[in-house]
């Protein structure tokens, strides 16, 4: 299994995406977002997803070129479309629009369609967070590559539809939550498949809605299924990914999940910061939020466990060792990485 230094995987990414298309300034955010998302072991969202991007960029399908156009704009409120762009940079700029308009007013929500994949929701959560302000952030699948079924079901109706809060505060770091509403991101069974490796029992179902551990039964025609999240209780993941549905398609202009889907193409997604000052106050907000992480903290622990988690904190500490000993990549994602230097003519790291 390689190991690589984060600085070294940065500007192979980097290089990768310009080879392939993609602007100067374009490949250095996409790049690094893709890093990050490996640094705090998010792997579905890292590198395994370059030779997608990529591709797309020389099919056609994804626009170099694209950047977000505001289609319509309040005090509070931003409707944009992203031309089929890079959706990091997209998104980042969306993001710094909303930070402005919420310092201003205490709120700001915006919607953005015709993007491509957008990467970790928590990157952007920990943009609002960096100057102290709380965000909401919901994605859909723009109507394409649906996953999961409906309990009972055993064709794919929905995408992973992910769902993001993130808070400033805490004595180590912002507070952020990013989880899909399914057992799995559908990108963690992606990885699997091209490293040619089992999941986890509990994570998808074949096409007749048995439990399998064989990730390309979720690729398959007809297709398997991506579990929803909850375990026996899988309606509350299912209701909380349909309600994500219709906030991203049904209020950016952009479509829900719909009958003869077509291919992956990226993300509708909503948006919302809130600016503290403007409702009970940053220093109130930072005095209960220190008290609480004290109160949660401090819970006697069952024999055995040295610590609860709470939201940031499995990303810090994989943060932490991945800056200091290298990202590791299994071998099928290292190759397909491989492969790609060598048809784009790029210099693959020691």
């Amino acid at each position: 299994m390689p190991v690589i230094t984060p600085r070294n995987l940065t500007a192979f990414a980097e290089a990768l995406f310009v080879a392939g298309g993609a602007s100067a300034s374009d490949a250095q955010i996409v790049a690094r977002s893709l890093v990050e998302a490996n640094l705090r072991g998010h792997d579905s969202h890292g590198v395994m997803r370059l030779p997608f991007y990529v591709a797309k960029v020389q099919d056609g399908s994804l626009n170099a070129k694209g950047s977000l156009q505001i289609l319509h704009e309040t005090p509070a409120v931003l409707v944009c479309d992203g031309e089929w762009g890079f959706g990091q940079p997209i998104s980042r700029m969306l993001m710094e629009k909303l930070i402005a308009k919420a310092g201003i007013l205490g709120l700001a929500c915006g919607t953005l369609r015709r993007s491509a994949h957008i990467g970790r929701l928590g990157e952007y959560a920990e943009m609002a967070a960096a100057v102290g302000m709380a965000s909401i952030i919901t994605a859909n699948t723009h109507g394409a590559a649906p996953r999961v079924a409906p309990v009972g079901g055993k064709r794919p109706r929905l995408g992973t539809n992910p769902l993001c809060m993130g808070m400033p505060g805490g004595k180590d770091g912002p507070f952020i939550l990013d989880f899909g509403t399914s057992a799995t991101a559908e990108g963690k069974v992606r990885v699997k498949k091209i490293a040619g490796q089992p999941v986890p029992l509990g994570w998808i179902l074949d096409p007749e809605g048995k439990p399998t551990t064989d990730p390309n039964q979720l690729y398959g025609d007809p297709p398997g299924t991506i579990l929803p999240m909850g375990g026996d209780q899988a309606y509350k993941g299912f209701g909380l990914s349909y309600m994500i549905e219709l906030l991203c398609g049904g209020l950016s202009g952009g479509p829900c999940a719909h009958p003869n889907p077509p291919p992956p193409m990226g993300n509708c997604v909503t948006f919302m910061v809130l600016d503290p000052k403007h409702f009970s106050g940053t220093e109130h907000l930072m005095k209960e939020a220190a008290q609480l992480e004290a109160h949660v903290r401090g819970v006697p622990l069952i024999e055995g466990v040295q610590q609860v988690y709470l939201p940031g904190d499995p990303e810090r500490a994989t943060l932490a060792a991945r800056q200091a000993n290298g990202i590791p990549l299994d071998d099928g994602n290292w190759n397909a990485l491989v492969k790609l230097a060598g048809e784009l003519k790029v210099a693959v790291p020691a």
